[in-house]
C-alpha cells in the first residue's frame, strides 16, 4: 500500500521510514509538488497534524499520514508545546530552540517535561490519531549529536544520555513517535 507521508522535516521523515513495517510505501510531498512546510495553524498536535494529513490526502488521493510533536515543559506550564518548532523564531532553528529553552530554565529545579506526538492519518475510511507521548526531565546543557531538535536536552526517564546520546535504534524504540507510529502500525495491518 501506498501512503503519503506530510512532513518535509527529514528528522521526522527518516525516524518514521525507520519505524513503519515493511511493505509500506511511503510517497513524499515533493512527489506530488507540495510545499515542505504545510500550515500548522492549530492550538494542539491532534488539529495541527489532521490539517497536514487532509491537505495531503485532498492534494494526492493517496492515505495520507502526518504528525505533529512537541515538548512540553512542567515548570513553563507545557510550553513550548504546539509552537516547539517556532520556539525562537519563525525559523524553525533547532539550535535557537534549545538555547532559548536552557536560558528560560536556568535555575529552575523543576525540569519534568514530556515530548507528545500525534499522528494523523487520513484515507477514504475517515480520519484516525495515534497518540504517543514519553516523560523525562530537561538536561542541565545539550549533549549528544543524534536526532533533531530538542533531543540533545531531552533526558527520558529512566535514563542517564539524552534522547541525542543515545543510538537511533534506542531512542526510536522508547520515543514518543515510536509509541504513535506502534498504534497506526496495529491499525493498519487490522485495516489494511
Amino acid at each position: 500500500m501506498r501512503y503519503l507521508l506530510c512532513t518535509g522535516n527529514p528528522g521526522k521523515a527518516k525516524e518514521l521510514r525507520e519505524m513503519l513495517p515493511p511493505g509500506i510505501e511511503l510517497a513524499t510531498l515533493n512527489d506530488f509538488d507540495l510545499p515542505k512546510d504545510l500550515p500548522e495553524t492549530g492550538r494542539t498536535f491532534a488539529e495541527n497534524a489532521l490539517q497536514k494529513a487532509r491537505l495531503g490526502h485532498e492534494r494526492s488521493g493517496l492515505p495520507a499520514i502526518a504528525d505533529d510533536s512537541g515538548l512540553e515543559v512542567e515548570a513553563l506550564g507545557g510550553a513550548p508545546g504546539v509552537d516547539s518548532a517556532f520556539y525562537a523564531g519563525p525559523q524553525k532553528d533547532d539550535r535557537a530552540n534549545v538555547a532559548k529553552l536552557l536560558r528560560v530554565l536556568e535555575g529552575a529545579t523543576d525540569r519534568r517535561a514530556r515530548f507528545r506526538t500525534v499522528i494523523a492519518l487520513v484515507d477514504g475510511e475517515g480520519e484516525h490519531l495515534f497518540e504517543g507521548e514519553v516523560q523525562g526531565r530537561i538536561a542541565l546543557e545539550a549533549r549528544g549529536s543524534n536526532g533533531f531538535g530538542y533531543d540533545p536536552v531531552f533526558v527520558p526517564d529512566a535514563a542517564e544520555q539524552t534522547f541525542a546520546e543515545l543510538p537511533p535504534e534506542t531512542k526510536n524504540a522508547i520515543s514518543h513517535r515510536s509509541h504513535a507510529v506502534w498504534k497506526l502500525a496495529r491499525h493498519l495491518a487490522e485495516h489494511g
